[in-house]
């Protein structure tokens, strides 16, 4: 027996007689679980189920996840006009990390832009099927914005908005990047040249001249060409207002990164970013950038040439003026010693981060210098694209949350594409099989001018979107993570 006699009117009530075999069962299953919850402890459970990747808000501080004060919630569903050589694309994987984090469904192009540069329509996002069958929750590659079209994919409650700069810096950059692209470009000397008789050069006639003449106005889905009045002026910026709720400068970024997260209620580390698709500057003495080819044109322009500028993209510069004059006054809502502080700490937190993730100090490089070249950024015009490496010897979980700080756009959205529409892939050919991304290429086509050794990405209506003969540089990008 288990009982002793002298105790067995105490133990009757817990049943010792009959139930012995029982309290031993239930003391073993007690002291399994103990164990088992002990074990797991010590061992972080690593052996029970998999630990998922460190987020990148986890890095370093956990002031990074710091969401705005009060009681706001994230906004989820978000839409950004990407518009063109304004840091959009820094933006842009911004909204990438933020969606891939959360796991959002974006609302991708079937090629790399939203069949630019004409007007947007539902049918190019791919996997749509019809007005809000299946909701999107971001969306942010180029497209020429058209609203109605936009509503039959994004959500009711969308937050949307974009970004502006300065139309004389926007043409300097223009100029560079699409030099080969745009006509007008083409045919001038120099953008001085263009700047002081851009009639000369500019036929509205000709494709891919838009990005010569009010591009920001081309981009927001206006007209322009048009001849510029007041009255067509303030239409369109109320037009703007209209469909968006806010409306950035380039000029202005960390600052505009404060009042986005607030308006978005996202945390800090999801608008801290390292600049993305920036060009190399030119050199101090230099006139002008020296290629294999030809020695392009200079970019300087005198302060006339800048005035004169000013007046042929006069409907992208009162729409600048008329939302620098709304950016200051969100600021001087928001509170300008709010503002200074947080802006402290927004480029605190990227200096942090650049240490941490960054090699060289977080300085950008040519990309024939990044040793990893499934991050090598694509290069397009008279000016080299820079981009970023990785700090060696990180940790698996480091490495990949530092990956999507600095991962370029076309590689980004692949591999975002290929998580989304797993079941949609074609079999990789031999470039994306050896980790490069999905560009479409023509080999030759004598009667489109196409020549052999370019590299042609095409929209799924087989429009140009990008030609560049540096098909060695795309072909070897590495293999995506």
């Amino acid at each position: 027996m288990l009982c002793r006699r002298s105790a067995s009117r105490r133990m009757r009530w817990l049943g010792c007689y009959r139930l012995g075999p029982m309290w031993k069962a239930v003391l073993v299953f007690v002291v399994i679980a103990f164990a088992g919850q002990l074990l797991g402890v010590l061992f972080n459970k690593s052996w029970v189920q998999p630990e998922r990747p460190r987020s990148l808000f986890s890095i370093s501080s956990e002031n990074g996840q710091v969401p705005p004060q009060g009681s706001c919630r994230p906004h989820t569903h978000v839409m950004f006009l990407k518009t063109h050589k304004t840091a959009s694309s820094t933006v842009l994987n911004m909204l990438y990390r933020f969606g891939e984090e959360q796991g959002l469904r974006f609302a991708l192009p079937v090629g790399y832009q939203f069949g630019y540069p004409l007007p947007f329509i539902a049918q190019r996002v791919k996997g749509y099927r019809g007005p809000h069958v299946a909701e999107f929750d971001i969306m942010g590659n180029h497209m020429r914005f058209n609203k109605p079209e936009v509503e039959k994919v994004m959500p009711a409650d969308t937050f949307c908005f974009s970004i502006l700069r300065d139309p004389v810096a926007l043409a300097e950059s223009s100029y560079a990047y699409y030099k080969n692209v745009a006509p007008a470009f083409r045919r001038a000397k120099g953008l001085g040249d263009f700047a002081d008789n851009p009639r000369k050069y500019y036929d509205p006639r000709l494709r891919n001249n838009h990005y010569a003449r009010n591009l920001l106005w081309y981009d927001f889905g206006l007209d322009h060409n048009a001849n510029f009045s007041l009255a067509l002026a303030k239409r369109g910026e109320a037009t703007v207002r209209r469909n968006f709720r806010l409306i950035l400068l380039s000029e202005y970024f960390d600052q505009s990164m404060v009042l986005l997260r607030h308006a978005l209620c996202w945390p800090l580390d999801a608008v801290v970013s390292f600049s993305l698709n920036a060009r190399q500057q030119m050199p101090k003495g230099r006139s002008g950038w020296v290629g294999k080819a030809a020695a392009p044109a200079p970019l300087a322009l005198t302060e006339e040439q800048r005035q004169k500028l000013r007046e042929w993209n006069a409907l992208d510069w009162h729409l600048y003026q008329a939302f620098n004059r709304t950016f200051w006054a969100e600021v001087e809502r928001f509170g300008r010693a709010q503002m200074e502080t947080e802006v402290i700490l927004l480029r605190s937190r990227r200096e942090i981060l650049a240490r941490v993730c960054l090699r060289d100090g977080g300085q950008p490089v040519e990309a024939s210098r990044i040793r990893d070249k499934a991050i090598r950024p694509f290069q397009s015009g008279l000016v080299k694209i820079l981009g970023y490496e990785l700090q060696p010897g990180l940790d698996n979980a480091t490495k990949e949350a530092c990956l999507r700080m600095i991962r370029p756009e076309i590689q980004y959205k692949d591999l975002l594409d290929l998580r989304q529409f797993p079941r949609a892939q074609q079999p990789p050919g031999p470039a994306v099989a050896a980790g490069g991304a999905a560009v479409r290429r023509d080999p030759l086509s004598s009667r489109t001018g196409e020549h052999l050794g370019e590299s042609i990405e095409r929209d799924w209506d087989r429009t140009i979107l990008v030609r560049n003969q540096s098909i060695q540089q795309v072909d070897s990008k590495g293999k995506l993570r």
